[in-house]
């Protein structure tokens, strides 16, 4: 009696980069000796691989294709394993891949927010790469739709109840991923004007440089933007000369006050340089000369504002893009996702200086000086920078030294001056603040005196006394503020 041929193990399917190298493999058991032969099949055409007679099967992904293996034995004997699919994406954002990837699910394309009619069919996507290939569960307000398991969504007829947010959990032997969250709309797609869920805005001025030579304009321009996007309904952090690790630690609280929806701006005035379009900004500490690990780089922070869903993010950077070191390597940043939602306010062109204006004590740049005549305007931000930049070009004292640039990829007509809706998230980690306190000083003499406090920026604030009618005995009274000297 022969014994039938027994596969123990299937080969699986993939989901991978084009050029990726791995191994399909396929164990069988019988009685005799087993010869192994793979079959690929593309476009309804199955072929015999030649010299495919192992159980592994190298390949290096070129293009999608169906694969099998026959195994045979000295009776004749035949059986199939499982056909699997080797899917291959041609078009994978360079650094997507973690360096050690053991095959873990890694989205590579999001579903995206939409607004639907009622009666229109609605259609979800998203795809993963993995080894082996994910499997895909699809949930709508954090319930499991038990009908949805492929990379598409697919609903013929939307109805109102379809509203809600949408995500994907895509798995398999080596973890899961999800992909965003997007919130789906169902109903009249009457346009409305847009709006912020939030808006929060970080601004620092770099000054006093220990190694480099001090700056003048960030001080007043700061301030300047400041009151300007409060009356646009800003929540703003405002810092003066800040170090390195103030820098880092500055930003990482800003990008935890953003969140789904949030209007988001930065701002930077002080030194700073481009190499090969990326932009760095020089902290007061920074060596000179400097190099990019001494620096705090743009691109990663805007990198990490993609990442709240924010519904658009403001840079403008109010700083030279010349570079003097050659000799340094670029630091590694990944390639921004393409939202639709970043714009670029540069306050010079590449490989250009940005200038100052002095007259006697009050300074500014060049930049600040048209951008707060027309920060105000209820029209899309982009052409309100086209505005700056034509008040900047008509300037006759940088004509032909400073012409500010402006990159974007904003796909909707947003304004700063978009109304707010808030979702609690962005007031929350706001928290409550507090007005500066008033403080009455009694001295040993009987004389009392006034203190207030107000806050010039988040990180300096000024402090005013006012001497009260002294008591009857005390003849002259004299009230002076000193500076606090350092305990040793």
């Amino acid at each position: 009696m022969q014994t039938a041929i027994v596969i123990t193990e299937q080969p699986v399917s993939v989901s991978v980069p084009v050029g990726y190298s791995f191994t399909l493999r396929c164990r069988a058991e019988a009685r005799t000796s087993l010869q192994y032969q793979w079959f690929c099949q593309r476009q309804s055409v199955c072929c015999q691989i030649p010299g495919a007679t192992k159980q592994d099967l190298p390949i290096t992904a070129q293009q999608t294709q169906l694969y099998t293996c026959r195994i045979n034995d000295l009776y004749r004997n035949a059986v199939f394993s499982d056909w699997v699919k080797v899917e291959v994406h041609p078009c994978v954002a360079r650094g997507l891949l973690p360096q050690l990837w053991q095959g873990e699910p890694v989205i590579i394309l999001n579903p995206t927010e939409q607004k639907v009619e009622v009666g229109k069919p609605l259609l979800l996507q998203c795809a993963a790469m993995g080894v082996p290939a994910p499997s895909y569960q699809w949930y709508c307000n954090g319930n499991v739709l038990e009908h949805q398991k492929k990379k598409k969504l697919w609903i013929t007829h939307a109805k109102v109840s379809d509203s809600g947010t949408y995500l994907c959990c895509a798995s398999n032997s080596h973890g899961e991923h999800w992909t965003n969250a997007v919130d789906i709309h169902i109903g009249s797609c009457r346009s409305e004007k847009f709006f912020a869920t939030g808006k929060i805005a970080l601004l620092v001025g770099n000054n006093r440089y220990q190694h480099h030579p001090n700056l003048m304009a960030p001080v007043t321009d700061v301030f300047e933007l400041s009151v300007l996007l409060k009356q646009l309904g800003f929540q703003v952090v405002s810092l003066l000369d800040l170090n390195k690790a103030e820098m880092v630690t500055a930003v990482s609280r800003f990008l935890q006050l953003l969140g789904k929806g949030v209007y988001a701006i930065f701002y930077y005035a002080g030194h700073g340089y481009e190499h090969l379009g990326r932009n760095y900004m020089v902290p007061i500490d920074a060596p000179q000369p400097y190099a990019p690990e001494n620096c705090i780089s743009v691109q990663r922070i805007l990198q990490k504002m993609q990442q709240q869903q924010t519904a658009l993010n403001l840079i403008l950077l109010d700083t030279c893009r010349k570079w003097y070191n050659l000799e340094c390597a670029l630091s590694q940043v990944q390639p921004l996702e393409p939202w639709g939602n970043i714009v670029y306010g540069y306050a010079t062109s590449e490989d250009a200086e940005a200038y100052e204006l002095q007259d006697g004590e009050f300074s500014s740049g060049i930049f600040m000086k048209y951008l707060k005549k027309h920060i105000l305007q209820e029209k899309k931000v982009t052409h309100m920078l086209e505005d700056v930049l034509e008040d900047i070009g008509r300037d006759p004292l940088v004509t032909g030294k400073q012409v500010m640039e402006i990159k974007h990829t904003l796909k909707e007509a947003r304004s700063l001056t978009d109304p707010i809706r808030p979702l609690g998230a962005a007031v929350e980690r706001w928290g409550c603040g507090h007005e500066p306190p008033r403080e009455t000083v009694t001295f040993p003499c009987g004389a009392r005196a006034e203190l207030r406090f107000q806050h010039l920026f988040s990180n300096v604030m000024s402090v005013c006394a006012k001497l009260q009618d002294p008591p009857a005995h005390v003849a002259d009274a004299h009230l002076m503020l000193r500076q606090p000297t350092s305990l040793c």
